[in-house]
């Protein structure tokens, strides 16, 4: 699969440096939304989260969204899941050439990380691709 190096829109936005804003670059990149509105819109939805006992925190745009939180975020936008791998199945996609649908906007869940694949290439601030290894959890897209 190709690399393109695309951050979303952060540099443009104002934010400088390295942080881990995977999910707001991802969907930012997919959905054509600029970055800032994404960030905000991924904080606002944060203040909503509950709190509990193996929940250290909320999410932040900046250090990390919870998964319920960018379902949220991405169903309110009309994208839609597509689960690849189910419990003890084991991996049967992976983040390769020919095996995630062609010629779509993608946000794919590999482990702790997303990512945004368009039109069969990667695009984010590196290749998260490790070979052709790199399982892919699922994939959000637009119907």
């Amino acid at each position: 699969m190709n690399f393109i190096y695309n951050d979303g829109g952060r540099k443009a936005a104002g934010f400088r440096g390295d942080t881990g804003d995977c999910v707001v670059r991802a969907i930012a990149i997919a959905t054509q939304i600029p970055y800032q509105e994404v960030y905000d819109g991924i904080n606002e939805l944060a203040q909503r989260e509950r709190r509990g006992v193996r929940k250290r925190g909320i999410s932040t745009a900046a250090r990390g969204v919870y998964r319920n939180t960018y379902d949220r975020y991405l169903t309110a936008h009309g994208w839609t899941w597509t689960p690849t791998m189910k419990i003890g199945s084991g991996c049967k996609v992976h983040l390769t050439d020919g095996e995630l649908p062609a010629n779509r906007r993608l946000i794919v869940v590999v482990s702790r990380h997303l990512t945004a694949v368009i039109n069969g290439a990667v695009h984010d601030t590196h290749d998260p691709q490790r070979g052709t290894k790199r399982c892919v959890y699922g994939y959000w897209s637009k119907p």
